[in-house]
């Protein structure tokens, strides 16, 4: 299979305004649920990041939530947590519309808030673990290294219980040293 070629228009990130919170969050939930949709055929009830979840975050200290934007349109977003005494930055969502799959803007959006955030000693992110395009995204193209898996006889301390995730919530953790 050939890859579809790279779209040379470059990215932007912008900051996610209170006005646009609604749109911003039916973004994100379409785009996790068609994830989910492929990998078990359906959407169980409680197996995406829901707009309650993001409501949940934005009140955590250091929480940024980005929009990004190719040509001015937006084709996803971040939510990123920026710990500025220990610059243990975490990527807490991160998301591109499914129609812009395979044209190289996820990495592109990727490495401009590398750049936004040159700061960060270390980045973390998740990922279920029946999320292959996610893990050949963060370790394949971004660099990052798994460095933990959590399920059943190794649960997240920081997860609240069990998860609407098909497959458990089985997750992998990523860090990326800079």
């Amino acid at each position: 299979m050939q890859d579809r070629p790279v779209n040379p228009t470059p990215v932007a990130l912008a900051a996610v305004e209170p006005r646009d919170l609604p749109a911003f969050k039916a973004d994100m939930e379409a785009s996790f649920a068609v994830a989910v949709i492929e990998a078990f055929g359906c959407l169980p009830d409680d197996s995406i990041p829901r707009g309650s979840d993001l409501d949940e975050s934005m009140g955590a200290p250091g929480t940024e939530l980005l929009h990004i934007l190719c040509e001015d349109e937006r084709v996803g977003g971040a939510v990123v947590v920026i710990d500025e005494a220990t610059q243990r930055n975490s990527l807490d969502l991160f998301f591109l519309s499914p129609a812009q799959h395979g044209r190289g803007l996820g990495f592109k959006a990727w490495m401009a808030i590398e750049q936004r955030y040159p700061e960060t000693r270390v980045w973390q992110t998740h990922t279920p673990y029946f999320e292959k395009r996610n893990i050949h995204f963060y370790v394949n193209k971004c660099g990052f290294k798994i460095v933990e898996f959590f399920g059943a006889h190794h649960p997240d301390p920081h997860w609240p219980g069990p998860s609407g995730l098909p497959g458990g919530g089985e997750m992998f953790r990523f860090e990326k040293i800079m």
